[in-house]
């Protein structure tokens, strides 16, 4: 970047900056108000508008909410309105739904004290509460630079070019981004975050900790049958149409004007190059026990999403020069409950308290080691320790024995406050465990019918993605040589189906296959960012406003 752009870029000053508007960030944001309202603070969001980018199950565990926003449950506007009345786990067969009895599930596995809603409706609520607090919040600008000092530090973010054509050049409307400079910035991004990869790779945040772990969350919206409507239900499942090897579950949420959240997750550690996730969730709609939920109802709102899994063993060191990671870029995702928004929140509000500290001692670019010593035994902290091995205990011997195993280990960890497996790590990262397609046969499809399955095109159409086409693709394949030779030669283009969005294709010409990219068509999940078998496909922000535009999600 040459000088005369750098001294282009306007530059704006604040105490704290904090790069993405979900729960973490706006937490973090909140209470730093609350501790110090003098305090400059501002929330740079890539999404269109707060919670445009969001998508949970969700089903929200209140413990975080509570500490930030006590008065949340008599708010007329909070969105948060229908609490777990139901609490429901099964294992699925190709004919059958066999409840597990409560009995058998470990109490910390209990919803009951637990809401069900929209996490994009409650970010867009916490939004106005940071704000009248004196919280600067930008939607539509992608953070898409990190700033650095004379000696390695982080300043702060920059904000991405609006207006650059798909060649380079420069529109009519084209605007040079913004830096938005801190003594702290706090890194919120959610799984997969662009800038913090870097910084974890910078700065090797994760040289002491086990391989990041991830799956992949789809998530459609129906409003069904009011007479099949059970406001609080929740059920959650695993088994089938998954085989044994393959890790994931379902869930489906009943709340609201008979509306029912029904999702499927699957973890990126698979090793059949031919499994299609977007079409196991389509076919788990077909169960006898599932289909008849959705006979006579509307799908109005789908989206998917990368989810952190690694763990209590896979979180980074949190602290540098600068900054911190907080929220779902930092993997405080409790799997086996299928929750981070407490943890997300929480640690936003952790951080905030150690920040703000700092910034109370004169204090500013350097590393605030206390909110890195304080997570692990703060609730954040004994909330994934207790479930640290469920992952790798499934991952290492299958759904059946691993679920077995982790319903054990969690247990023991409640009755004598130890577990039998000590603290288990994980395997290679998720690229790395596919298999070669020559050891495996492809999965059929099932067949869209318009009303209870779909495309996905179609799906995509209802997450209201949009991208301005004139610009530069934001999904860089730094090899395309090898994702002829390697990706489409050795794994017969995965990228076709671990993708939910329909952006990767094998176009077969004359002069041979060729690679496709409908970046246009890109939900933001990240997964190819992830299940790449070679690390080939990097994700970076578009221009900002772009992508999914969730509604209720």
């Amino acid at each position: 970047m040459t000088a005369e752009l750098l001294a282009s870029r306007e530059s704006m000053e604040f105490d704290v900056v904090i790069v993405g508007a979900g729960p973490a960030g706006l937490g973090a944001a909140i209470r730093l108000k609350q501790i110090n309202p003098d305090l400059s603070v501002v929330v740079v969001e890539k999404g269109s508008e707060v919670g445009a980018h969001i998508l949970s199950g969700a089903v929200i565990d209140p413990v975080a909410l509570d500490k930030l926003v006590p008065e949340w449950r008599d708010a007329p506007d909070c969105p948060l309105k229908t609490q777990v009345s139901d609490d429901r786990f099964y294992w699925m067969t190709a004919n059958a739904a066999i409840r597990l009895p409560s009995l058998l599930m470990p109490p910390l596995m209990s919803n009951h004290h637990c809401t069900i809603g929209s996490l994009g409706d409650l970010c867009r609520w916490l939004a106005p509460q940071a704000e009248a607090l004196g919280v600067e919040i930008y939607p539509g600008f992608a953070a898409t630079e990190i700033i650095y000092g004379d000696k390695g530090e982080v300043r702060g973010i920059a904000t991405g070019d609006m207006g650059v054509a798909r060649d380079g050049s420069h529109k009519a409307s084209y605007t040079r981004g913004m830096e938005l400079l801190g003594k702290y910035t706090l890194f919120a991004e959610g799984a997969r975050g662009s800038l913090t990869k870097q910084l974890i790779a910078k700065f090797a945040l994760d040289e002491d900790s086990e391989p990041s772990k991830f799956g992949i969350g789809l998530k459609e919206i129906w409003q069904i049958d009011p007479a099949k409507h059970r406001p609080g239900l929740i059920q959650h499942s695993f088994g089938w149409p998954l085989s044994n090897s393959t890790g994931g579950g379902s869930f489906l949420y009943h709340y609201g004007d008979n509306l029912v959240a029904v999702g499927f997750v699957v973890h990126l550690n698979y090793a059949d190059p031919y499994l299609s996730p977007f079409d196991e969730f389509q076919r788990f709609k077909t169960h006898p026990a599932i289909r008849s939920l959705f006979e006579g109802a509307k799908r109005i709102s789908y989206g998917a999403r990368a989810i952190t899994e690694g763990g209590f063993q896979s979180v980074p060191r949190l602290t540098f020069p600068g900054g911190a990671l907080i929220g779902c870029a930092a993997g405080f995702v409790n799997v086996p409950r299928i929750k981070g928004v407490h943890n997300a929140l929480g640690s936003g509000m952790l951080a905030a308290k150690h920040v703000a500290a700092a910034i109370a001692q004169d204090r500013a670019h350097d590393e605030v080691v206390a909110y890195e010593e304080a997570w692990r035994g703060s609730k954040i902290g004994r909330d994934l320790f207790r479930v640290r091995n469920v992952k790798p205990l499934w991952s290492k011997f299958g759904t059946v024995l691993g679920v077995a195993l982790g319903g054990l280990d969690m247990w023991m960890q409640t009755l004598l406050g130890l577990s039998p497996f000590g603290t288990q790590g994980h395997a290679a990262p998720d690229r790395k465990t596919l298999d070669a397609a020559s050891g495996h046969v492809p999965i059929p499809a099932p067949k869209p019918d318009g009303q209870l399955t779909f495309d996905k095109l179609s799906s995509v159409f209802l997450s209201n993605t949009n991208h301005e086409e004139d610009q530069p693709v934001h999904l860089k394949v730094a090899d395309m040589a090898l994702q002829k030779s390697s990706e489409h030669d050795v794994f017969a283009g995965p990228s076709n189906r671990y993708c939910p969005a329909g952006v990767y294709e094998w176009i077969e010409e004359t002069a041979g296959p060729r690679f496709q990219i409908n970046a246009q068509n890109c939900v933001h999940c990240k997964t190819c960012d992830v299940k790449d078998p070679n690390g080939n496909i990097t994700w970076v922000p578009p221009e900002g406003g772009g992508g999914p535009n969730y509604q209720g999600m």
